[in-house]
């Protein structure tokens, strides 16, 4: 008992010692500001909480025009599938996010009609062979004058009447998925099969079994997203600085930080009802990331860049509104000392943050570029 009460004293000692060395090394770093205003950083600190020098670079800052849009695919990219003929969900095997393949079985709608179809496409494939042997003999015997000029156009009437029903009723069938050839050796079916009309994945499915469909039903949607794109939305006052080839940086604030690139590929001509103008952008390796279709996306179109001095973005602190810096104003063996110098920002790009008044400074000038907030926050 001795033993476990001397090991927690032990423990609660070595907290307290830490907290207190913890505390005496963030009061001698606040308390690093003298009477005249420097602030002086020994290297010991300096190195334990691994800061780090840099002075001004020149860097390239874009100039852009903030929009936002969606993720989309061209329209031979999205198919909305429906029958061709009315008729009841028989089989329909297929969930939300399935992959087809363009020709995949998708659905089956059953029809009693489908039944009628077939039967007067046999019939009148039956009466087309007889109505094909007579126009062939009255066209004989005319050529010959036999037969009158009455009887002949009779025969050729009802022989080409018949030949066109009996194509359109195939063309109909075939619509159906149903095949003539198996019609016409007596495979009759009330159900008809619909098929995949590209590939891709589905996105909609407005059926269950038993589901009775007409041909304005939409059965289910498929999109493909082997080539996806930008339709980004443009104020009318912007339009005239957008042109082809433009870079575009966007992000999609619902799924992810991170920033991806595209470009600008078609400009709409014509202005929408919210005065803006259609912006069609291509990605950049687009079948990299797991973009889906209505994604909403903020977007930047760069439309020029100019050059400016910069500096870090962790060297400058924002207290009260304002921005500063920490200047080196001496090295010494042992200690740097520091002079908060106020700055002027302004466009940020890639980890640096452009300075105003540039004026203020010399190309020699140093600056402390990581630790600064820890020093001017306290």
């Amino acid at each position: 008992m001795n033993r476990l009460l001397t090991i927690c004293i032990g423990l609660i000692f070595i907290i307290i010692y830490s907290c207190g060395e913890r505390k005496n090394t963030e009061n001698s770093i606040a308390e690093a500001e003298t009477s005249d205003g420097s602030i002086t950083i020994t290297k010991e600190q300096f190195e334990n909480s691994r800061m780090a020098l840099g002075r001004l670079q020149e860097k390239s800052f874009p100039i852009s025009i903030p929009t936002n849009g969606m993720i989309d695919v061209p329209p031979e990219n999205r198919a909305v599938v429906s029958a061709m003929m009315g008729g009841y969900i028989k089989k329909t095997p297929l969930l939300i996010g399935d992959s087809v393949k363009k020709g995949q079985m998708l659905a089956t709608i059953e029809n009693p009609e489908f039944v009628r179809l077939q039967q007067d496409y046999m019939e009148v494939q039956q009466q087309l062979v007889y109505l094909k042997s007579e126009y062939d003999r009255q066209k004989t015997l005319r050529e010959e004058n036999i037969t009158s000029q009455k009887s002949f156009l009779k025969a050729e009437s009802d022989f080409k009447t018949a030949n066109a029903q009996y194509e359109g009723l195939k063309k109909q069938l075939t619509m159906l998925n149903i095949s003539p050839v198996q019609v016409e050796q007596g495979n009759i079916s009330s159900i008809a099969t619909i098929f995949a009309p590209i590939n891709g994945s589905i996105t909609k499915m407005n059926v269950t079994k038993g589901t009775y469909v007409s041909p304005a039903t939409a059965i289910l949607e498929i999109i493909d997203n082997d080539h996806i794109h930008l339709e980004l939305s443009v104020f009318e006052k912007d339009i005239m600085k957008i042109k082809k080839g433009q870079p575009i940086r966007f992000r999609i604030p619902e799924a992810s930080e991170e920033t991806f690139e595209a470009e600008v590929y078609l400009i709409g001509t014509s202005i929408e009802e919210n005065r803006t103008i259609k912006v069609h952008g291509h990605l950049h390796e687009e079948g990299q990331n797991n973009f889906l279709t209505g994604m909403y996306v903020n977007a930047e179109i760069v439309t020029e860049n100019t050059s400016s001095k910069a500096i870090v973005a962790s060297a400058v602190v924002e207290q009260e509104g304002k921005y500063y810096v920490l200047r080196t104003t001496a090295t010494l063996d042992t200690a740097y000392t520091f002079e908060k110098v106020e700055v002027q920002i302004g466009s940020s790009s890639d980890g640096y943050t452009e300075i105003i008044n540039v004026i203020a400074f010399s190309d020699a000038d140093t600056f402390l570029t990581k630790g600064a907030f820890d020093v001017l926050g306290e």
